[in-house]
């Protein structure tokens, strides 16, 4: 299973990016999907998640929405109301288990399949 992650770019505070995830494989609707980011200097945070229900982080929760579309084999992060705390490298992972807990959804060592990682840049 390959990930790829697009449409990082810059955005001043307050505005909003949507960022995709796409597989080249099959079957990803049976997959659960996280987000995560890597600011620098700093580990790899859980963001959000499309499991059998959408997940969040308390510091994106009400900002972010994470949606599936498996027809497209695509996952989506729409962020909303974007701060300069946002700017990280957003990656997107998969784990073959569709319905999965926040316990496990939050911890990058329980997936596994990686993409290359997009850059969100948020400043004025």
């Amino acid at each position: 299973v390959q990930l790829r992650e697009s449409g990082g770019g810059f955005v001043q505070p307050g505005g909003s990016l949507s960022l995709s995830c796409t597989t080249s494989g099959r079957g990803f609707e049976q997959f659960s999907v996280g987000w995560f980011r890597q600011a620098p200097g700093k580990e790899r945070e859980f963001v959000a998640a499309a499991s059998w229900v959408p997940y969040y982080s308390d510091s994106v929760k009400g900002r972010f929405i994470v949606s599936k579309d498996s027809a497209k084999n695509t996952v989506y992060l729409q962020m909303n109301s974007l701060e300069p705390e946002d700017t990280a490298v957003y990656y997107c992972a998969a784990n073959p288990s569709r319905v999965l807990g926040y316990t496990t959804l939050v911890r990058p060592e329980n997936y596994d399949y990686w993409g290359q990682g997009t850059q969100v840049t948020v400043s004025s």
